[in-house]
């Protein structure tokens, strides 16, 4: 008895080393995976934040950017002749929405594709004209707003990744198409009587009429104000509840890039915006980098959101530098998965 006793110790002491070895080797292993997804990050090119700042001041100094004005045109003519310089094929989408005011705007969706026989296409968009009317200042209402942030920005990034990927040597195994919509925000939210509030008439314009019969892509980016200082972007609810993955990736390649302080790893709340006619219509996956304010119940956006004051003394390189690199980031992971 006391042998088989001791026989039965000896074996429960060699089964709990076990136990423990594999315990520790599994643990060795979620260690390891955690480093490998780290390191899985590839390498990319170098996002140039005062590249893409002087974008945004090259935009303002047109002016307010209002369809049916003189800086509109040639804003717009800038930003053509931009894209074909970078070697990007582009297509003018002219269009003639009516506002929810009854106003006729000669309006144009710019539409820059690289690498256009590609197969697998990421599409990335802004919105880049002006609002008409200061109507949050508490001031100035009827006045034009400069529109800084709250459209120069997010072409200027995306001007910023077209210039990059054009560089040579910058190698990338996908198509990307950039969409700068227009009449986006010509829009009353208490006056209009459509589900959009008078906003976002470009993309619904493209969302039906596409620039290339059935086109679609992978996934899409919309940027809406990603250039203020101390920005936060948390995870826009209509992105979530239409295209939840692309969400987790773009935050996660954030996160990993250093950059949690602007994308917030919390719900946000659902905005209208241009994605929503790309996702619903066009029926691409599209997700919102949009700047919300955390615990502010006075303010959603930023401060000088539709004010006269959203000018270029709000706008912060290193912002920039944290949407643009996080995007450039996850092209290039996207290209690897090509391969």
């Amino acid at each position: 008895m006391r042998k088989s006793g001791f026989l039965s110790s000896v074996l429960m002491a060699c089964y709990l080393t076990f136990i423990l070895f594999l315990y520790s080797c599994k643990s060795k292993t979620s260690s390891e995976q955690a480093t490998e997804q780290i390191e899985k990050l590839v390498a990319s090119p170098v996002f140039n934040a005062d590249s893409a700042f002087q974008f945004v001041k090259k935009q303002v100094e047109f002016g307010a950017r209002v369809p049916n004005s003189s800086a509109h045109k040639s804003c717009g003519d800038y930003l053509v002749a931009t894209f074909k310089k970078f070697g990007l094929e582009v297509t003018e989408q002219n269009f003639t929405p009516t506002t929810y005011d009854g106003k006729k705007l000669n309006a144009r969706n710019i539409i820059a594709s690289f690498n256009p026989k590609a197969t697998k296409r990421i599409l990335l968009t802004s919105h880049w004209d002006s609002r008409p009317f200061s109507d949050q200042d508490s001031v100035l209402k009827d006045k034009p707003v400069l529109a800084a942030n709250d459209g120069a920005s997010g072409v200027a990034v995306l001007l910023e990744i077209a210039r990059v990927l054009s560089s040579s040597g910058n190698k990338l195994n996908l198509g990307v198409d950039i969409i700068l919509f227009d009449a986006e925000d010509w829009g009353n939210s208490e006056k209009a009587m459509d589900k959009f509030g008078g906003f976002c008439l470009g993309s619904q314009y493209w969302a039906t009429n596409k620039h290339i019969p059935n086109y679609t892509a992978y996934f899409g980016v919309l940027l809406d104000m990603v250039g203020a200082k101390g920005a936060t972007f948390p995870k826009e609810g209509y992105s979530v509840s239409m295209a939840e993955g692309v969400v987790r990736n773009v935050w996660g390649i954030a996160s990993q890039l250093g950059y949690s302080n602007y994308f917030i790893d919390k719900a946000g709340p659902s905005i209208t915006d241009d994605h929503i006619p790309v996702n619903e219509t066009a029926k691409i996956p599209m997700i919102d980098i949009i700047h919300i304010k955390q615990n502010d119940p006075e303010r959603t956006f930023f401060d000088q959101w539709h004010t006269a004051h959203d000018d270029l003394e709000n706008i912060d390189p290193k912002t920039l530098q944290a949407v643009g690199q996080t995007l450039i980031q996850v092209l290039y992971q996207e290209s690897e998965a090509v391969l």
